[in-house]
């Protein structure tokens, strides 16, 4: 695996760490997820870093393999340009089955 590669994959890494550190002091429901802006904006904001990641990885090898690669730059892109129609029920639901099982396949591909 190139450098670039996996230096992507630590940033998607990083980013679903930092996404479970929230966690660490706040309940993990949905409603206080929805009633947190600042956590809200935060998750959203490492949501963007796994796109752009994910982005960046398919530029480099468009052949590489992770899952749902193309729904992830999607997300990013629309919580980016359509921002105004990225909904608390939809984010939630990523982040509750989808995150992990990114975050297993991210740990075989690196070790980590």
């Amino acid at each position: 695996m190139n450098e670039n590669i996996l230096k992507c994959l630590y940033d998607i890494k990083f980013a679903l760490d930092e996404i479970d550190s929230y966690f660490d002091h706040e309940n993990k429901s949905f409603e206080n997820y929805q009633s947190n802006i600042l956590l809200k904006r935060a998750i959203e904001r490492d949501l963007e870093i796994i796109g752009e990641a994910t982005n960046r990885i398919l530029k480099e090898d468009p052949e590489f393999e992770i899952g749902n690669a193309h729904r992830i730059i999607g997300l990013r892109n629309q919580i980016i340009h359509g921002y105004d129609t990225v909904s608390d029920e939809n984010i939630w639901g990523i982040l509750i089955k989808h995150l992990p099982k990114l975050k297993e396949e991210v740990k075989k591909l690196t070790g980590l």
